[in-house]
C-alpha cells in the first residue's frame, strides 16, 4: 500500500481539514534546502519545515552527534539524575543568552517551553507571599502553543475561540506591528504603551507577568515590532516590578538577525522560551531559562516550594546532543556572519515586488521577510493562502502563506540564486492579482 493511502487511512494532520485539504506529499529524504519527494519531485523547503530547520536538512555534523550519543545513553530520568549533555547545553545556552539567564529547565516543546514560564512565574509571586499575582497579559495577535495555558495566553490570535471555555482569562495588549514606510509606529507604539499603563494602574498588584513574541509574532503573520518599543515595555515592566516573559520559540537562534531576539532588542527579559531551532530541526526539545532571582524563589525546606513538572522525556540526552552540535555549526560555519548577508537577499527580493498593486506592509527582520497580498478576506483563513500555496507547490517551493500573509524563513544554507528564484516565482503568483 502507497504511502498517500496509508496516510488517508489512519493519519490525522495538524491544522488541516482532512475533508477540503489535497493529499500530503510523501517526503522520502532531505539535503541542505531540497526535500525530495516520493514521486520524484524536489522542494526548496524556505519555511526551514515549520520554521525549526537551521542549518540545513540531514547536516551531518549533527546527524553523526545523535548517533554518537545514541550509542551511549539514550535516556535517563531526570529527577534525581542528570548527564553530561544536558550540563553542558545548559552552560553554552547560558553564555549565549542576555546576562542574568541563568537557570535552564528542558521540556519538550515550545508550547510546554511556555506552560513551564507561565507556572514558574505564578509560582514565584505566590513563592514570595504574593499569592494574589495571578493575573497575565499578552498581546493581540499573540500566538504561544496549543496547551491551555499557551492557549490562553495566545487567546489574541483568533485560533482558540472553539476552546473558549477551557481557557483562563488573559488581558490582551494593542501589539504595534510596523513594516519598512511606516510613518504612524510611533504614535501606535505610545498607545499600546498607553493602555499598558491603564492596565497596571487598574491591575498592577494582581499582575504575575507579560508575555510577548519579541520583534516578531510568527503565527499572526509574521508582524513585526521595533526593539524600541521592547524596550520601553521592559522598563515600565520593571519600574512595576512586573516579570517579563519572552516567547522566542520561533525568533531564537539567529531568525532575528542575532543569536537571540532578546540581544538584538537589548531586552533582558525574567523568562525566555526556546525550543524550534533549539536541536536545529533534528529532535523536539525546548527550553525556559530563568533568571536567578526567579530559581531562588524555589528553595526551600519543603516540597511545595519547588516547581513541580516535568516530562518523561525531559533532557533527552539524544536531544541535548543534537543542540549542542547546532551551536557547534554555528561557530565552525560562523553562522552568524552570514544573517546580515540573508537579509540583503530579502531586500533585494522585495524591492521587486513592492510596486506591485496587491503588495503591502513589507517587512523584514533579520531571516524573516514577509508582506500581505491585499485582498478581500484578509486573515490567516483567507481563500488566497491555499491557492497561492498550491502555485509554490506545483513550481518546485515549500511556502506556506499565512492567509495572506506570504513569508520567506530559510534555513541558513539558502544561497542567493535560491533565493532569488522564490522571489521570481513569487512575483509570478501575483501575476493577475
Amino acid at each position: 500500500m502507497t504511502t498517500t493511502n496509508l496516510d488517508r487511512q489512519h493519519v490525522w494532520h495538524p491544522f488541516t481539514q482532512a475533508q477540503t485539504a489535497p493529499d500530503p506529499i510523501p517526503i522520502t529524504s532531505a539535503k541542505g534546502i531540497r526535500l525530495y519527494a516520493e514521486d520524484g519531485r524536489e522542494f526548496l523547503d524556505l519555511i526551514s519545515s515549520w520554521w525549526v530547520n537551521l542549518h540545513g536538512h540531514a547536516h551531518p555534523t549533527i546527524a553523526a552527534a545523535i548517533a554518537k550519543q545514541a550509542h551511549t545513553l539514550e535516556q535517563v530520568i531526570f529527577a534525581g539524575f542528570t548527564h553530561q549533555p544536558a550540563a553542558q547545553l545548559a552552560a553554552e545556552l547560558v553564555q549565549r543568552l542576555p546576562a542574568g539567564l541563568t537557570r535552564v529547565f528542558f521540556s519538550d516543546d515550545g508550547s510546554t517551553a511556555v506552560e513551564v514560564a507561565l507556572k514558574m512565574a505564578l509560582q514565584y509571586w505566590r513563592n514570595q507571599g504574593e499569592a494574589q499575582r495571578t493575573r497575565f497579559l499578552a498581546f493581540e495577535g499573540g500566538y504561544h502553543g496549543d496547551t491551555v495555558g499557551a492557549m490562553s495566553v495566545g487567546q489574541g490570535s483568533d485560533f482558540f475561540s472553539t476552546y473558549g471555555s477551557m481557557l483562563f482569562e488573559v488581558g490582551l495588549l494593542p501589539y504595534p506591528q510596523t513594516w519598512d514606510g511606516d510613518a504612524d509606529v510611533v504614535s501606535k507604539e505610545q498607545a499600546a504603551l498607553a493602555v499598558l499603563d491603564a492596565y497596571l494602574a487598574q491591575h498592577g498588584e494582581t499582575l504575575a507577568g507579560v508575555i510577548i513574541e519579541p520583534l516578531v509574532q510568527g503565527a499572526a503573520g509574521m508582524r513585526m515590532c521595533r526593539p524600541e518599543f521592547l524596550q520601553q515595555l521592559a522598563a515600565k515592566l520593571r519600574a512595576a516590578g512586573i516579570l517579563l516573559i519572552f516567547d522566542e520559540v520561533m525568533t531564537g537562534f539567529g531568525r532575528t538577525g542575532a543569536m537571540f531576539a532578546a540581544i538584538k532588542a537589548q531586552v533582558m527579559p525574567d523568562l525566555i522560551c526556546l525550543s524550534k531551532g533549539l536541536t536545529a530541526g533534528f529532535l523536539p526539545m525546548s527550553v525556559t531559562v530563568a533568571s536567578e532571582a526567579i530559581y531562588a524563589a524555589f528553595l526551600g525546606e519543603n516540597f511545595d516550594r519547588a516547581l513541580i513538572h516535568g516530562h518523561s522525556f525531559t533532557a533527552n540526552p539524544l536531544g541535548c546532543a543534537a543542540a549542542l552540535a547546532s551551536l557547534q555549526v554555528f561557530e565552525d560555519e560562523q553562522t552568524l556572519a552570514k544573517l546580515p548577508q540573508i537579509e540583503a537577499w530579502h531586500r533585494q527580493g522585495l524591492v521587486q515586488l513592492a510596486g506591485h498593486p496587491a503588495v503591502q506592509h513589507v517587512r523584514v527582520t533579520g531571516t524573516i521577510a514577509a508582506f500581505d497580498v491585499v485582498t478581500t478576506d484578509a486573515g490567516y483563513t483567507s481563500a488566497v493562502g491555499a491557492r497561492l500555496k498550491a502555485f509554490f507547490h506545483e513550481r518546485g517551493l515549500l511556502l506556506r502563506p499565512l492567509g495572506n500573509v506570504i513569508y520567506l524563513l530559510p534555513p541558513y544554507c539558502v544561497t542567493q540564486d535560491e533565493l532569488a528564484l522564490a522571489y521570481q516565482t513569487i512575483g509570478e503568483a501575483l501575476i493577475g492579482y
